[in-house]
């Protein structure tokens, strides 16, 4: 007995485990926080920790900048490697042989996934980088200089030094659709090889016209993924995507899994608009779209989004053709979508296998139409409605309730025809279920208690104050305002209890010309207690009553953003902030017309001195990304947030003015905040990074 108690006292460290069982409990720990201060408490976790880190985000410019640079970490496990995020604007000195390039190649040996900012030329950072298989390029703007630029130091480079590329993506790389069929077509061995290709190319306003799509399917035959704009107005016809390019793709990419065909030209929305099929014929018949889904048997993700409103294209037989395969399916400016019969169902309800289902412009969508779709597609997790108009709050709640075991995420917007409130009422069969709500709908502002009593009566709502809804599973909420509307308190809506959101978008649009009169009540959100990122998008457009020096906020400008950051400060949880400052589009009465031409063209945010006072009053901000410009002082004044570890000012989003002092000093004043933030030379006194 005393040598069994004796066995039993004896302590056992953690550090007695086998390396291998170490090894796979960090493995388990996801967030890299939690890895960052795990790997500070001892030489050996910190070993451990590096073997099993398989993604790392590099966010400090000066690893790259010093003496000390040639002492960077070995992780031999890395295999994902994000450089995007290297302040200012990912610029990192690829020139110099003795930086970046060797450095990062010789301490991660297994990257194979990059993502990159193209800020500088590449050729001589990928030459380090043979190996890669995934890439990632992002610039925001194209660069002001000769036309085959893009081509000499960015995708030229690219397919000549990596030459085991299989996945590219260029969605968020500005750049001309010339430059990418020059590229793939001068390299066609390596455009062999790929297996994913997103060509979004940054939202631009153009596409790729037919003829273009034929050249990249008939050099990249082995493609599984393929994401492209292209050009479907039937006026261009020899530009236009028809029938004979579809036939053409399926025969040269008979492997595609994923197939996103997007025309990204505006849609005229204009309720006066007068659509006539004879004035807009289609170039494309169902007979082919048909045809084009049997041809890829291993399609699942499909989107076609169309800008014409008039394309006579539907899918009432889209369920017989064996298309129970395809998972996720968006599709936009539809004219029908089935038969339309109620005996039984057809079209997209014969899809028992979706999984997502997005629908744009579809004006012939109707409450019967969305109930078919709930009883035949059953295990459906997300559906998102964007400008079918024809809804109302009887078929969502009907959907709600026939979905209400699968679906999670659910998206509205334009509904003119329901309320806010309306909406979250009908959705209230799933609220053990619902994760992720995003709605853009009628906004209502009770002015007072009895007036918010009297509309919850009125839309028979049984709910009152003292017995709020509870969304237990609800961490992502997304609203669109107008303009000039107040952040009512979601209880008035039925959102009140939702104690585990953590991410809030809100985005204000609208135009205004006027002073604002009190706050937007964003201390309304204080009520979630978890909410630790915010992302604010103020895309109103305010006007120029009075004439501001360039480069700086207008009066009335200024007044809005304080409007709206009012209140920030009661956020003690947040911990992100993502923040795009308001633009001024509207040019001063008596500019001339070359002065309103630039005012149009560079629609610059600017963060305005109060602005950037009100962030600094957020206690707890770890993260801050302010979309815009804005000048030393208020971005200096950021370093008075104790907690701040990384602060970005993504000013290169938008075009600049060639005599414009205060931006063309921009990289430099991003480097010395930059240095100040990272050594802790602020006002707020030197603090450990974790």
């Amino acid at each position: 007995m005393t040598s069994e108690k004796a066995k039993i006292g004896v302590r056992i460290h953690f550090h007695d485990l086998p390396e291998l069982v170490i090894e796979q409990i960090f493995s388990l720990i996801a967030p890299t926080r939690a890895r960052n201060i795990a790997s500070q408490v001892c030489w050996l976790w910190k070993t451990l920790e590096r073997k099993t880190r398989s993604s790392l985000s590099l966010r400090c410019t000066e690893v790259f900048n010093n003496t000390h640079s040639i002492r960077f970490p070995y992780f031999p496990s890395v295999s994902s490697l994000d450089l995007s995020n290297l302040s200012p604007y990912g610029r990192v000195s690829f020139q110099d042989p003795l930086l970046a390039g060797p450095i990062l190649s010789r301490n991660l040996p297994s990257v194979t996934s990059l993502t990159l900012y193209a800020h500088d030329p590449i050729a001589q950072f990928l030459s380090h980088w043979p190996n890669l298989k995934r890439i990632k390029l992002l610039r925001f703007r194209i660069p002001p200089s000769e036309p085959n630029t893009i081509v000499e130091f960015y995708l030229g480079p690219l397919f000549q030094n990596c030459t085991k590329i299989e996945e590219i993506d260029l969605s968020d790389f500005c750049c001309w659709t010339e430059d990418v069929i020059e590229a793939i077509k001068s390299n066609k061995p390596v455009a062999e090889r790929l297996t994913s290709l997103n060509l979004m190319l940054g939202n631009a306003s153009g596409g790729f016209q037919a003829s273009d799509i034929d050249s990249i399917t008939e050099v990249c035959q082995n493609l599984r993924r393929l994401i492209v704009p292209c050009v479907f107005n039937p006026r261009y016809p020899d530009f236009a995507i028809n029938n004979e390019t579809l036939v053409k793709l399926a025969a040269n990419c008979p492997h595609l899994q994923t197939l996103h065909l997007v025309d990204n030209k505006p849609v005229n929305n204009h309720p006066n608009a007068n659509y006539s099929m004879e004035s807009n014929p289609s170039v494309i018949t169902a007979a082919n779209l048909e045809a084009l889904l049997c041809s890829l048997p291993l399609l699942t993700d499909f989107s076609l989004n169309l800008s014409n409103p008039n394309l006579n294209v539907s899918l009432e037989t889209l369920g017989y053709h064996r298309t129970s395969r395809i998972k996720n399916l968006k599709l936009g400016n539809f004219e029908g979508i089935w038969k339309g019969q109620r005996s039984n169902l057809d079209g997209i309800a014969l899809c028992d296998g979706l999984e997502i289902l997005s629908l744009k412009n579809c004006v012939y969508m109707s409450d019967e139409n969305l109930v078919a779709i709930a009883c035949g597609c059953a295990r459906l997790t997300k559906i998102e409605l964007n400008r079918c108009l024809s809804i109302t709050e009887l078929g969502i709640q009907t959907l709600a309730f026939k979905l209400r075991k699968t679906l999670k995420d659910f998206s509205l917007s334009y509904g003119t025809r329901i309320s806010s409130r309306a909406l979250v009422k009908a959705l209230k069969p799933l609220q053990g279920q619902l994760q992720r709500l995003h709605m853009h709908c009628e906004w209502i502002e009770p002015e007072s208690k009895e007036k918010m009593l009297d509309l919850l009566d009125k839309n028979n709502i049984s709910y009152g104050l003292s017995e709020p809804d509870s969304w237990p599973n609800l961490c992502e909420l997304s609203l669109r305002i107008c303009a000039d509307l107040k952040l009512i308190p979601l209880l008035h809506i039925g959102l009140d209890d939702c104690p585990n959101i953590s991410s809030v978008t809100i985005k204000v649009v609208g135009d205004l010309g006027h002073k604002p009169r009190g706050c937007f009540n964003l201390n309304v959100l204080s009520k979630f207690e978890n909410l630790s990122k915010l992302k604010l998008v103020l895309e109103m457009e305010t006007g120029y009553p009075l004439d501001p020096p360039f480069g700086k906020p207008t009066i009335c400008q200024d007044l809005w953003e304080k409007f709206y950051l009012i209140g920030i400060n009661e956020l003690l949880s947040l911990e992100e902030l993502d923040y795009w400052p308001p633009k001024g589009m509207v040019p001063a009465q008596g500019s001339s017309s070359q002065e309103a031409v630039l005012f149009m063209q560079n629609k610059q945010r600017i963060l305005s001195p109060d602005g950037a006072s009100l962030i600094t009053s957020c206690p707890n901000l770890r993260r801050l990304f302010i979309h815009g410009t804005t000048d030393e002082d208020s971005l200096m004044s950021f370093l008075t947030i104790s907690a701040l570890r990384d602060a970005q000012l993504r000013e290169d989003y938008y075009l600049t003015l060639e005599d414009d002092g205060s931006t063309g000093m921009l990289y430099e004043l991003c480097k010395r905040f930059e240095l100040a933030l990272n050594t802790g030379r602020g006002r707020a006194g030197a603090r450990v990074r974790d």
